[in-house]
Order: structure tokens, then sequence, then C-alpha cells
């Protein structure tokens, strides 16, 4: 049995798809943190099967909630003081993006004034269906 220890201040995102763990560590950016980053992946799980966990040692402030909420609005986000969990975050689509994905339109302004952001609007929240602020172009998957 592995074990990991649990963390004095932080958070903890769980209940991610198993095998997701990576892209989500890359698109919050925590190689950039000056923190403690552990990565427990296809860990057992009851509800899912196999899941992945991610635990970080630095304050929740550093976790952009929005760009979680549109990577998988289905994971927990445990917030930990004081060895303990103080709150858990409840995730939803956010309703705009920013510089999470990019406009595949080549005529799309975004295609030729590369200083612009790249900026979704949440359209079809059923279906998860995000377009392009500028051009209207439909962004299909994750």
């Amino acid at each position: 049995m592995l074990n990991i220890s649990g963390i004095h201040e932080g958070f903890v995102l769980d209940h991610i798809q198993a095998g997701m763990s990576m892209k989500i560590y890359h698109d919050l950016h925590l190689d950039q943190f000056d923190c403690t980053v552990a990565i427990i992946m296809n860990a057992k799980s009851n509800k899912m099967g196999k899941k992945d966990i991610i635990k970080v040692e630095c304050p929740i402030d550093a976790l952009d909630l929005d760009i979680l909420g549109y990577i998988d609005h289905n994971i927990t986000v445990n917030v930990i003081q004081g060895d303990k969990i103080v709150d858990k975050k409840v995730l939803t689509l956010p309703r705009q993006i920013k510089n999470v994905i990019s406009c595949k339109n080549p005529r799309c302004i975004t295609s030729i004034e590369q200083e612009l952001d790249q900026i979704f609007i949440l359209t079809d929240e059923e279906h998860e269906v995000y377009r392009c602020k500028y051009c209207e172009e439909k962004y299909n998957g994750k």
C-alpha cells in the first residue's frame, strides 16, 4: 500500500478522471509554483473505478478554479488548513475562459493579432459548448 502523507495548508484535487492529472498539472501551471505537489495516478475508487488525485501544498488563491471547472467540473477541491479540510469548493462550468483553448478558425482575428487574448464564451451549458468571442467558432471537445 502506497502512503502519501497529508498536507498542512493547501488543497487536494480529488475525483480526477484517471490519466488526466498531468494535463491538469500543466494547465494549472503547477510546475511554475514553488510548492510541493504530489500526483497520485490510477488510485482505486469505489465511485469511479480508478481516479487521479493531486495534492498541492500552497494557498488556494493560487488555483484558477475557472480553468479547473472547464477541464472537469466534477473534480472535488478540498481546501486544507491546519491539517484539516476546512472547505470544499464546488466547480461549475465557467461562463468565459481566457487563454486556455485557441480558436481554430484561420480567419479569426486571433489568428492575425497574436497578442489578442483567446476568449471563449459558454453558449450551451447542457452540451458544454464554447464559442469564440470574436468569430463565434464552436469549440468541440476538451
